[in-house]
């Protein structure tokens, strides 16, 4: 049995950490608005109110940190624009706020929950042996992020490389439904679950799988036009209608190692 934190109780933190209490694992689980703190406490989470900023962290990230043995940190850039010189770099400096209270703590391992727009959008397959070359301000603050992680000498950190996220409650589409001309109709889609995302943080806890970097995508690669087509089709949406002339895409994410190193076997492969 083993405490863990998880900064940011979303909508991937909030499950995943329902999930580790039912192995018996207490969670100490923080969010950034008071009113859910009675939902946390719900359910089975001791609830901080914790905010890492570029200017400070809360007061109590000691007593959020206090006792657990590791740390997910599962918190999203949340970039507003692609201008890096109005960003000045808010994600790193959040995470740059955030690594001494982990180091003054007893966390001794760290997963990092990333994405894959670290990558650039060559026209391959990517692995995690594929070098970075993020194209977006929030992949360059990613990649800075898991660097400065992954080089501190106080823990160790696990990076997991999500594609895009889809779950019951939430799915892509349903941004594309109606619009028209959208780019890369022929680009492979790279998407992971809820589910899987889950089960592939459990296992890589089980297992013990620190210092290492995961890519975590479904191995179902349609097209863009084919899959959302089709999709919008099923939920009775208005199709999306895609350019054969805006076509440069077609970056197709492997997740090879987690089949591998992890023996995962996908949940939800088609969806």
């Amino acid at each position: 049995m083993k405490q863990i934190s998880i900064l940011g109780c979303g909508w991937l933190g909030l499950p995943l950490a329902k999930k580790l209490i039912e192995k018996v694992n207490p969670v100490n689980g923080s969010t950034t608005s008071e009113n859910k703190l009675p939902i946390l406490k719900d359910a089975g989470i001791t609830p901080f109110l914790v905010n890492v900023e570029a200017d400070g962290v809360s007061e109590n990230i000691g007593l959020f940190l206090a006792e657990s043995e590791m740390l997910i940190i599962n918190i999203p850039p949340k970039l507003r624009n692609e201008n890096p010189d109005s960003e000045r770099k808010v994600f790193v400096e959040k995470i740059k706020n955030l690594i001494p209270f982990v180091e003054k703590s007893n966390i001794k391992k760290i997963l990092f929950v990333s994405s894959t727009s670290v990558y650039g959008d060559d026209n391959n397959v990517v692995t995690e042996e594929t070098i970075p070359n993020p194209e977006t301000e929030s992949g360059r603050q990613l990649l800075l992020a898991e660097t400065l992680l992954q080089n501190n000498p106080n823990f160790e950190t696990t990076i997991l490389r999500f594609g895009g996220l889809i779950g019951e409650d939430r799915h892509p589409v349903k941004f594309l439904t109606g619009k028209e001309n959208l780019e890369n109709p022929d680009a492979p889609v790279n998407l992971i679950h809820q589910k899987d995302c889950i089960g592939i943080i459990e296992e890589i806890i089980k297992q013990s799988k620190w210092n290492e970097v995961f890519n975590a995508v479904a191995s179902f690669h349609p097209t863009r036009e084919e899959y959302y087509t089709q999709k919008a089709k099923d939920l009775n949406l208005v199709l999306p209608k895609f350019s054969s002339e805006k076509s440069n895409i077609k970056k197709t994410i492997s997740s090879g190692k987690i089949e591998t190193i992890l023996n995962y076997q996908f949940k939800l492969e088609n969806y």
